[in-house]
């Protein structure tokens, strides 16, 4: 049982644009996400450029094409307005600014390696000479095979042997524009090797370390103890080793990383005025340079309250690149030197809003708080319990307080001392209980009529003035939602970092949410759960939910999670991929399917772990045959467990409906 939402009596007049002030969409959602007349969420792919599709009806249409849920929907015009936006606020700046270089940017494939992902990307960004940046050789391979411009970037990090640069020399000669970013001291040897060996160079570019921190959750991952960067002595000594090889030529780019989702601009700032400097240093040494990497870290307002918290940023898009053009411009013109070409590795801040994962609700549960029937020659602790809860449903806030005591603060005083009974009263039926005295039934009762004085009571609780242990009833009294998915699988970052998403109903918003809950996922893990929710720029432990409807479906949206959630989530359980679909807006109207995904079935993810599926079925055959012979087992069971096994072996990890 699930029990009302204890904050408020329901409004007669709860309207959508009350569900989407509750749920901060207009914040967060902006421009992609809203709520309609029809209390749906509906997606706005392309912005405020038109072109609207109900949200509600698209995962009716996807389960009429045979995709049940859960569902991960990928809408690429998203990601290409996404691109759109980042080029477009980086042109302002450029025009605002007078600066004579100009931008050019790529997508850290790290953030989401998926094939159709990638391949919309490298084409959605082939206007703007968008390039990719590989962390891995088969990030490189996917890169190499993808972008054919010989304008855009390939930026090349992450640990190198010797292969993985003499890929990237030989990628040159093909007529890519691969640069490899010196990251650690020992890689300037390979490079070195591997170009004599070769007779060719890569473009080379060298990572710093800088001295200037970041905050939040990655503050620890830059500055002197960073995990990848050359210290600026290892910047020195590079420059020298490369212009004794004669390679110096070939030094075009410095990067910088100082973390992921930066939350503070003023973080940024710093690090750019540090980096330009270096940069305008490596020009003075003779290095030819050409372009300044930003590294990724422009953050999303994932809670949409505009401030510099873990979940938020405390600047625009637009506030990025402005800062960015105009500080490196600032640095290079006392210098005397060109600005150079500007390029971001902005991962999560093109991804991240492009994929909407739907789930839906399978049951809920809550504390037992129905008020049992009276019963003969109740116990007397029983009948103390309901006692209190009478009392409490006959308290009147009108009938109380006097001339010196307002009659807010004599109920809830009366409320705390009615509570304080109940408590006793439960404890003194669990002594019972456990010395004898109390028989199961009893203490069941016992324990329903203290959750119903509960429920009682915070009914009755006015809005403010209300004790510690009082308001803590609220939570107490929150319901569990059973939901269709797996977070390890689908929104690891919620458990192993604490990572906050929009999570919300994606339909009867036209009604006010009267119970408060959280979800539990399929898997037999404590931590399996979604359990920290977006609140007004604050984390809170329980979300506004409705009330299930026996034979109706509950459907829950987990919003901006396009980046990282996808490559990072496990197969805890052997719960695998789910569903995933393109939808791109029709010319006339409407939706596209443009690919299908379809997730991993049982027998796939068992391969995974090296099991073999039909030796598993025949070890059960064998054993249902010896069930056969001794008598235990029917051969028209043996039929039906054989059938289902075969089955489940053909379907989604997922609960099927």
């Amino acid at each position: 049982m699930v029990l009302a939402e204890p904050t408020a009596a329901a409004q007669p007049c709860w309207t959508p644009a009350d569900s989407a002030a509750l749920y901060g969409i207009d914040a967060w959602g902006d421009p992609y996400f809203a709520v309609n007349a029809r209390g749906h969420i509906t997606v706005q792919p392309r912005g405020d450029r038109g072109g609207s599709l109900d949200l509600v009806e698209l995962v009716q249409g996807l389960q009429g094409r045979n995709l049940g849920l859960p569902l991960l929907i990928r809408f690429d015009d998203i990601l290409e307005d996404r691109l759109e936006r980042l080029n477009a606020a980086f042109e302002r700046a450029i025009t605002q600014y007078g600066y004579a270089g100009r931008y050019q940017g790529v997508f850290p494939v790290k953030c989401n390696q998926q094939r159709h992902v990638v391949e919309q990307l490298a084409e959605s960004g082939r206007r703007w000479h968008f390039g990719l940046e590989a962390g891995s050789k088969a990030e490189l391979l996917i890169a190499l095979s993808l972008v054919d411009d010989p304008e855009a970037l390939l930026i090349c990090n992450g640990y190198k042997d010797q292969r993985y640069i003499e890929t990237a020399i030989l990628a040159r000669r093909l007529g890519r524009q691969p640069v490899v970013v010196i990251e650690q001291p020992d890689e300037v040897g390979r490079i070195i090797q591997a170009s004599r060996e070769l007779g060719a160079a890569p473009f080379i570019g060298i990572r710093a370390k800088l001295a200037s921190r970041s905050t939040g959750r990655w503050g620890s991952s830059v500055g002197e103890r960073a995990k990848f960067g050359l210290a600026i002595p290892d910047v020195l000594a590079t420059v020298e080793a490369l212009r004794e090889a004669g390679l110096l030529g070939d030094l075009r780019l410095l990067h910088f990383h100082v973390g992921s989702q930066i939350n503070d601009i003023a973080v940024l700032k710093d690090a750019i005025q540090e980096a330009g400097q270096i940069y305008g240093q490596l020009c003075q040494l003779g290095a030819p340079m050409g372009f300044l990497d930003v590294g990724g870290g422009l953050g999303i307002d994932y809670d949409g309250s505009r401030t510099a918290t873990a979940a938020s940023t405390n600047y625009s898009l637009q506030n990025y690149a402005n800062d960015v053009v105009a500080t490196v411009r600032e640095c290079c013109e006392p210098l005397g030197i060109p600005v150079p070409t500007l390029v971001s590795e902005s991962g999560r801040a093109i991804a991240s809003h492009f994929s909407v994962l739907v789930f839906d609700v399978l049951g809920s549960g809550g504390v037992p708080g129905r008020v049992p029937p009276l019963g003969e020659n109740e116990p007397l602790i029983v009948r103390n319990l309901r006692d209190t809860l009478a009392g409490i449903n006959a308290l009147n806030p009108s009938s109380l307080g006097g001339p010196s005591e307002p009659a807010g603060e004599r109920l809830v005083d009366r409320l705390q001392e009615a509570w304080n009974d109940a408590l006793k009263f439960k404890e003194d039926a669990l002594s019972a209980f456990r010395l004898g005295y109390l028989g199961l039934p009893e203490r069941a009762m016992a324990e329903q009529l203290t959750w119903a004085c509960a429920e009682a009571i915070v009914e009755r609780l006015p809005a403010s003035g209300v004790p510690e242990d009082l308001q803590a009833l609220r939570a107490a009294l929150a319901g569990t939602y059973y939901a269709n998915l797996s977070i390890f699988r689908s929104a690891p970052d919620t458990w192993a970092i604490d990572q906050l998403f929009p999570v919300m109903p994606i339909h009867r918003l036209d009604e006010q949410p009267t119970r408060l809950g959280s979800f539990a996922d399929l898997t037999c893990d404590s931590d399996g759960k979604l359990a920290r929710f977006i609140g007004h720029g604050h984390a809170k432990p329980l979300l506004e939910l409705h009330p299930l409807r026996e034979g109706e479906p509950y459907w829950i949206g987990m919003f901006l999670g396009g980046a990282y959630q996808e490559v990072m989530g496990n197969l805890h359980n052997l719960f695998g991929s789910t569903n995933a679909v393109h939808i791109r807006l029709a010319p006339g109207g409407g939706y596209q399917v443009d690919h299908v995904v379809r997730g991993d079935t049982n027998a796939e993810v068992l391969r995974a772990m090296e099991h073999d599926p039909e030796l598993l079925l025949e070890r059960l055959r064998v054993a249902s045959e010896a069930a056969i012979q001794r008598g235990d087992l029917r051969i028209s069971d043996v039929r039906r467990l054989m059938d289902h096994l075969e089955t489940s072996l053909r379907q989604t990890t997922y609960l099927q409906a």
